[in-house]
């Protein structure tokens, strides 16, 4: 077996997003040395369930694999028949990690440096397009590159993100979001603090925003609700003033209110 192409696979393999776990199953299939061998890896997030199945060809003229592919399915509530997808490993861009696969086929968008035909890099936001299909019945990939005038941090500028006054947690929120994650923020609305979970949308240059129940919600029903809370929340401060008002008037009249003299008795 070749050591050195041992060690660059489970390299490979770790910052895929498989992490260390194949390294011993991946040592026996080399050692076999057979023509080609795939290796399964299961991972559930949260509900949801995904099961990856890793391709591996040995090159024709030495002893050396390569981690071609691999294949991916989801199942969860709203996918009861898993949906599957295959991700090519690139040697010439950064490959589809194993988290960002995930957050594909569940729907959402993932932001990528790739290379063109001449090997030009440019960044692009990829996502899925579930109602197309290749010739090999792999989804086809929407791209919105980087002149398609999605800016992610000036759409989050544009929302009242408390996370955005600290540099440190504004670069992590914006890196999470880049890699497809559904993220936990606080919105400032109305002068409340709302915990919100937000998603980027490079196609029409926003974000998704979601309650604590994962509800899809928009900025105006949101800004409303937190609204209509404030108003009842001040009504009835209000009312309790005037109660207070009213009974200290009370106490006020009372206290006005001469004594009666006690009458003698002869």
């Amino acid at each position: 077996m070749n050591e050195k192409n041992y060690d660059y696979l489970c390299n490979q393999l770790k910052y895929a997003g498989f992490g260390e776990d194949l390294k011993e199953v991946l040592k026996d299939q080399m050692q076999k040395g057979e023509a080609q061998f795939t290796l399964g890896f299961q991972k559930n997030y949260g509900q949801d369930e995904t099961t990856a199945v890793l391709h591996f060809r040995k090159s024709d003229e030495s002893d050396m694999y390569f981690f071609n592919r691999y294949s991916m399915m989801l199942k969860n509530e709203r996918n009861i028949d898993p949906i599957k997808q295959n991700f090519y490993i690139n040697h010439k861009e950064d490959s589809i990690t194993l988290k960002e696969a995930y957050n594909l086929l569940s729907g959402r968008s993932v932001h990528k440096e790739l290379a063109n035909k001449e090997g030009e890099k440019y960044k692009a936001w990829l996502q899925i397009d579930f109602k197309e299909t290749d010739t090999s019945g792999n989804y086809k990939l929407k791209q919105y590159h980087q002149n398609y005038g999605y800016d992610l941090k000036m759409v989050l500028n544009s929302y009242p993100v408390k996370e955005l006054s600290d540099d440190q947690l504004s670069q992590r929120l914006v890196e999470s979001l880049e890699r497809g994650n559904r993220q936990s923020i606080t919105m400032d609305l109305g002068g409340k603090e709302v915990k919100i979970f937000i998603e980027a949308n490079p196609q029409f240059k926003t974000l998704n925003l979601f309650d604590a129940g994962m509800k899809r919600v928009s900025r105006q029903s949101l800004s409303e609700k937190t609204g209509q809370q404030n108003s009842q929340g001040q009504e009835m401060k209000a009312s309790q003033k005037s109660s207070a008002g009213d009974e200290d008037a009370g106490a006020s009249e009372a206290q006005k209110k001469p004594k009666r003299k006690k009458q003698k008795v002869s």
